[in-house]
């Protein structure tokens, strides 16, 4: 079960290069064995071409290695921070990636603009305070995961499966690692979208709600009836 795991997170990580959403060494995927409570992820500051299955760095939920020659992601204790609040995912990413980080840089959601966006995330896509001094002292990654625990308090986490850390970027999530991979790549288009659509006219206002209600509903509503069963 881990090296399909391994595997998994490996081509997952790759994705990330093929799709535009990191360069040199920004950024990294996990996924979560929920029956053993394990963790695989991208082993720190190892680039991508090199990377192998092999690479890949097994942790328990306290950020013990169990496996592998390499330290894992710094970002680590930010990931299982996630998996131990969101019980319902099964993968994370984090990038740098230009567009959403301009936001978390920003200090500004992500607003709703169109449809596209609405088909995706549930309303805005959040952004979190910026750590304390406290807080980073104590734990600078942890306190990261903390963060976004924290702001998903008053919301969904599975009806917005994406947050923008205040000053840093994007992290989000999925069923699995490419699922995780996917959100990752949708918020990064919709933010452009949204930089480019401000551009334009600044005072844009967000779609209505029964429009982008509408949207969301019809793909991941109890009703949904977009695409065809098993794609």
């Amino acid at each position: 079960m881990l090296d399909q795991l391994k595997k998994s997170v490996l081509e997952a990580n790759l994705e990330l290069v093929k799709y535009g959403l990191v360069i040199l060494t920004w950024g990294n995927v996990s996924g979560i064995d929920r029956k053993s409570g394990l963790i695989v992820i991208k082993p720190s500051g190892v680039d991508y071409e090199k990377m192998t299955a092999k690479d890949m760095v097994v942790v328990d939920l306290n950020g013990k290695v169990v496996d592998g020659t390499k330290r894992p992601s710094s970002d680590t204790p930010s990931h299982i921070e996630l998996y131990k609040a969101f019980p319902g995912i099964g993968g994370i990413t984090h990038t740098h990636s230009t567009n959403a980080s301009a936001f978390a840089q920003a200090c500004m959601e992500v607003p709703c603009l169109g449809t596209t966006h609405a088909d995706h995330f549930a309303g805005p896509v959040p952004v979190t305070r910026f750590l304390t001094p406290e807080e980073i002292e104590a734990g600078y990654e942890l306190n990261t995961g903390t963060v976004i625990v924290e702001k998903f308090k008053e919301m969904d986490y599975q009806t917005v499966p994406g947050i923008l850390v205040a000053g840093h970027g994007p992290f989000c999530w999925g069923k699995d690692p490419h699922d995780s991979v996917k959100n990752s790549l949708i918020l990064e288009r919709v933010a452009e979208m949204a930089i480019k659509t401000l551009s334009l006219n600044s005072g844009s206002k967000e779609l209505p709600a029964h429009i982008s209600d509408k949207h969301f509903q019809r793909k991941h509503g109890k009703d949904a009836y977009y695409g065809q069963e098993g794609y």
